[in-house]
């Protein structure tokens, strides 16, 4: 009997009918003769919903309090889907994080996930059930106290349970077939992906792609665990995420220099104008913000001006990090002893990412030129092994995207279906 995670998101439970379908789905897999663990998010917009409540009634509503709040729309759609796959004669228990045994760090918001004591997970399952757990949370190891793991982190929830259960593969169910060169929301000519690396999938995750989370990604390649990207509205074949060793690639797929293109509009740029140029000062501008428990994406310095010895050094961030930021580093002004800061948060970032970019010169000029015969103006420039980022304006996001899909030749016939979502 092989073991199975299945992770179904917001979009794929978003009202009572939604809930029926998937359950019909699990039943289906369930009497194939797996044991099936499902990690379910909230109602389609009920997460954001719960935040928009949270605003209204106080605008800087507490973390811990804010926790407590957001989990219990993973805690409604798990009792709801316990509900109707038992209606279908399926037995089934359903489980918080905390009960589920998901125990993280102490940071509200953004916790991580230390530890699964899967327990009452084994015995469940050990006892017929289908067993459903609350994705986006756990309990804190040190203050006991409820936390989230991030937005988008029922991913994270659901690979990490295949490992500690030793699951055969963990599919994550979504309202795309899978993988695509692009968002197929703003390249509609986006093809699937059949099968991607996990190194290349942990640069799109982070470089904005909206299909797997980022730390998802990370648990999934240091357990080695398939995963199955796949939409809960179709039986398309979707795409697998898996271990170059294990990947079987065609050889046109071999050939590819770029595997997608990615975009992001939740960060924000800020400028520290005239730092003077003295070894230890950009490294105290980094503790600080360090400090603020903010992570730095794109790091540039200007060369110092000789008349002034002052420099400019500008670094992208959260969106959601930025009053934080800014409200940091102007309380050291004294100390840093620059001139002037400057917040801007009308910036996108564009990304090709190819492991096929190792072995192919001249990308880097290709995206370039890409956009510039579209008059899309580059910010600030970003590069790993297998990834070039650049920062945009906003506004000519989509445009860049779609330039850079069509200049390395992703482009195909047809459109790709997006099943459901509102983008929220």
């Amino acid at each position: 009997m092989a073991k199975i995670v299945q992770k179904y998101g917001g979009s794929s439970v978003q009202d009572a009918e939604s809930i029926k379908r998937v359950a019909r789905r699990i039943a289906r897999s369930r009497q194939g003769g797996n044991d099936v663990v499902v990690v379910i998010s909230a109602m389609g917009d009920t997460t954001d919903d719960l935040m928009d409540l949270a605003l209204e009634v106080s605008p800087q509503p507490q973390p811990r309090e804010l926790d407590m709040l957001l989990t219990t729309g993973e805690r409604q759609s798990a009792a709801l889907l316990a509900m109707a796959l038992n209606d279908l004669g399926v037995r089934a228990r359903s489980y918080t994080g905390s009960q589920a045994g998901v125990i993280t760090t102490g940071r509200h918001g953004n916790a991580r996930i230390i530890d699964i004591t899967p327990g009452r997970i084994e015995n469940s399952l050990s006892m017929g059930n289908v067993t459903i757990v609350a994705g986006f949370q756990g309990v804190s190891k040190s203050t006991k106290d409820i936390t989230t793991l991030g937005r988008g982190a029922s991913d994270t929830t659901a690979v990490a349970l295949a490992g500690v259960l030793g699951a055969q593969y963990c599919e994550i169910f979504t309202d795309v077939d899978g993988v695509f060169t692009a968002d197929p929301r703003i390249v509609p000519s986006a093809r699937q992906i059949p099968q991607i690396s996990y190194e290349e999938m942990m640069e799109m995750s982070a470089c904005g792609s909206k299909v797997l989370h980022v730390r998802c990604v990370e648990c999934a390649r240091r357990e080695n665990i398939p995963v199955h990207v796949r939409s809960s509205f179709s039986d398309n074949p979707g795409t697998w995420v898996l271990s170059h060793n294990d990947m079987v690639k065609q050889k046109q797929m071999e050939q590819a220099v770029i595997t997608g293109v990615a975009s992001d509009r939740g960060e924000a740029k800020i400028t520290i104008s005239g730092v003077p140029d003295q070894i230890g000062k950009a490294a105290r501008v980094f503790d600080i913000v360090a400090a603020s428990d903010i992570n730095v994406d794109m790091i540039v310095q200007n060369i110092s001006a000789i008349s002034t010895g002052r420099t400019d050094i500008s670094f992208t961030l959260p969106m959601s990090d930025g009053k934080k930021a800014v409200d940091a580093l102007n309380a050291a002004k004294g100390e840093l002893g620059f001139e002037d800061l400057l917040y801007d948060d009308q910036i996108g970032k564009v990304s090709v990412v190819g492991v096929g970019m190792r072995t192919h010169p001249g990308v880097t000029a290709k995206f370039f030129d890409a956009l510039a015969v579209n008059k899309v103006n580059i910010d600030m420039i970003s590069t790993s092994e297998i990834r070039i980022s650049v920062v945009v304006e906003v506004t000519m996001v989509d445009k860049a995207v779609q330039a850079a899909h069509t200049a390395f030749g992703l482009d195909t016939e047809g459109e790709a279906t997006v099943y459901a979502g509102t983008g929220r």
